[in-house]
């Protein structure tokens, strides 16, 4: 059995470190440095290529040889440190996962970053999410329907944050992401002939009578307040789901669930 270093103490400052990084977006902000958990989101990042510092691990809960197998997989040596009961539940959000806890680099996600592999995208846009759950569902989403890219306009939470990586299962990994302001996403999307269709209640037709063979991009408000009058401004066609109920909307990342499968259906 390989011998590791060992942390025992929930003073430490590896420890502390693990801990500010999991609670402060500043603070991953000015390290550029963030928090994966459990070994799901781990294999997921490493096959995205996401560059880890280091990895501690509870080895009651996590086999030894199973992370082994993992991380050789990055070519890259690794320092693994393992942990007792204590510091690991000190440390973890779930106290329920397979025991390990990595330190990664974040990447940037302007604008200029993000590439489009195809002449014909379908682009999910997502205008000033705030809920840790309703991002990581959309991005979920967007996984499960293949997108070739998903962007946060005027975003309000860091895409690092623990329940985002959590929530998305990982899927904060797998998507093509970028980030930037309204002005600037529309003027992405116009430069690259990507036709606007915003969810909104106003001047609609049904989502099942708009064309989504071309490329395009799917845009969704937050269930509050909807879009700003920035993308209605510049939408192709607003695109409502007939509500037969007694409300008038649904959760963010139901409704773009919906239209993005239906644009899947229509483009295969």
């Amino acid at each position: 059995m390989q011998s590791f270093k060992e942390i025992s103490s929930v003073q430490n400052s590896l420890v502390k470190k693990v801990v500010l990084l999991k609670e402060k977006s500043r603070e991953r902000k000015k390290t550029g440095l963030f928090i994966i958990e459990g070994l799901r989101e781990l294999q997921l990042a490493l096959r995205a290529n996401f560059e880890i510092e280091c990895v501690l691990f509870q080895p009651q809960l996590c086999e030894e040889k199973r992370l082994e197998q993992l991380l050789s997989k990055t070519g890259t040596s690794t320092e693994i440190i393992t942990v007792t009961n204590e510091v690991y539940l000190k440390m973890a959000h779930r106290g329920t996962t397979e025991g390990v806890l990595v330190i990664a680099k974040s990447r940037s996600h302007t604008l200029d970053t993000f590439v489009l592999k195809t002449n014909n995208p379908l682009i999910l846009v997502a205008e000033a999410p705030e809920k840790p759950g309703n991002i990581g569902a959309l991005l979920r989403t967007a996984d499960a329907a293949n997108l070739d890219g998903v962007i946060i306009a005027n975003p309000i939470t860091d895409l690092y944050n623990p329940n985002i990586i959590r929530s998305s299962v990982g899927c904060v990994f797998t998507n093509n992401l970028a980030m930037g302001s309204t002005e600037e996403i529309l003027g992405f999307l116009k430069q690259n002939n990507i036709k606007i269709y915003c969810a909104a209640l106003t001047a609609s037709i049904n989502y099942l009578n708009a064309d989504f063979k071309g490329a395009n991009a799917i845009v969704v408000g937050t269930e509050a307040t909807g879009l700003s009058k920035s993308w209605l401004d510049q939408s192709h066609q607003n695109i409502i789901i007939p509500m037969e109920g007694e409300i008038d909307s649904m959760n963010v990342s139901v409704s773009a669930g919906i239209l993005i499968f239906e644009a899947k259906r229509q483009r295969t």
